[in-house]
């Protein structure tokens, strides 16, 4: 998968961005309780009190998280979404699964940290809900393109399949069969809904 963070820590990085970057590895390698601004501005290399000029309290760090994730996944998940037919649709979202859960598994896990804590945190809560909007614009024209009967739902039932894989192959470290799993999820996506 050619997409690469624009944020991360090569040379010519901003210290805005070099700060966001150390906060995800922060989240990905020791969870929510690493992140303090100080231990951000020690992981990115720089001057005490860096990231708090930039990010004044937590919440503002989380957010500058969250947009830097779906600002650096947004190429990825947009030519995943890009196929023509349902067997192409299902390659790319494999390439997609395997590129966020091999060379962006730090940022995966990232996110997984951040979902924990948005149970009860509703300004985080709220900036993924922001973030994920984002990301599903990408989707739901691709099931309407399709031809799935609930292009809504069937963005609904995807996402949440391959947030169930993510904690799989990335907390439980289970194995799974990825192309099963996405080829039968996108077959019911396809298919008349069950009414209530």
């Amino acid at each position: 998968m050619p997409c690469h963070y624009s944020y991360s820590g090569s040379v010519g990085a901003s210290n805005k961005d070099r700060a966001v970057r150390a906060a995800i590895e922060l989240l990905g390698t020791q969870g929510v309780r690493a992140l303090t601004h100080g231990r951000v501005d020690e992981r990115a290399g720089l001057p005490r009190g860096s990231t708090s000029n930039y990010f004044r309290t937590r919440a503002a760090l989380f957010d500058g998280v969250v947009e830097a994730m779906v600002t650096g996944e947004l190429p990825a998940v947009a030519a995943a979404f890009a196929a023509s037919g349902v067997d192409e649709f299902v390659d790319g979202l494999v390439r997609l699964f395997e590129f966020l859960t091999g060379p962006q598994k730090m940022v995966t896990a990232a996110r997984l940290a951040l979902y924990v804590e948005a149970g009860h945190d509703k300004s985080l809560s709220t900036a993924l809900a922001h973030g994920r909007a984002r990301l599903e614009q990408q989707i739901t024209p691709a099931f309407i393109a399709l031809g799935a009967p609930d292009p809504d739902l069937a963005t609904q039932l995807l996402a949440t399949v391959f947030e169930g894989m993510f904690l799989h192959v990335i907390a439980s470290h289970a194995p799974i069969n990825t192309r099963a799993l996405i080829a039968t999820t996108v077959q019911a996506a396809l298919t008349n809904p069950v009414n209530d």
